[in-house]
């Protein structure tokens, strides 16, 4: 029997010859039994928590690169007043995929039925979800703080 590998460091996912398909959730780990598209299992066991971002990747020890790939996921795509919806969906801490004729966001009834009731048309659709990161940093925008206190400038 042999051992399941151990990853902890990331690459790139520049000539992978495997993928890894895993939606927006899945895509926020630091350890996690994966199995790859190719039915390759592994231990990724990073130091911290990461938003994993296409592009990015695995090296296992046999030589295998593993790409991280989007998986599609129910999605909500948004159209109207595109700058009007962006702000009502920002307000609300709710990630979204920003393109130049729609929005896209996780299916969620109830904010479908606000944005409808903003006018803007909402179409539920299964695609890969690529969500804008945060202001903040890169990533995810969760857990930011909207107080002054971590800029690292005394207020004194």
């Amino acid at each position: 029997m042999t051992q399941t590998p151990r990853i902890t460091t990331l690459s790139s996912a520049e000539g992978a010859t495997d993928a890894i398909s895993l939606d927006y959730e899945a895509r926020f780990l630091r350890r996690k039994r994966l199995v790859s598209d190719a039915g390759r299992a592994f231990l990724l066991d990073l130091p911290e928590t990461v938003s994993l971002d296409e592009g990015q990747g695995f090296d296992l020890p046999d030589g295998t690169r593993v790409a991280v790939k989007a998986a599609p996921e129910p999605l909500m795509r948004v159209t109207g007043d595109l700058v009007r919806l962006a702000w009502h969906i920002g307000n609300r801490h709710t990630p979204c995929q920003i393109k130049h004729d729609h929005l896209l966001i996780r299916a969620d009834m109830v904010l479908a039925k606000m944005l409808r009731g903003l006018g803007a048309e909402v179409t539920e659709i299964d695609a890969p979800f690529r969500p804008e990161g945060g202001a903040y940093g890169h990533g995810r925008t969760m857990g930011h703080d909207h107080s002054h206190d971590h800029h690292g400038h005394s207020h004194g």
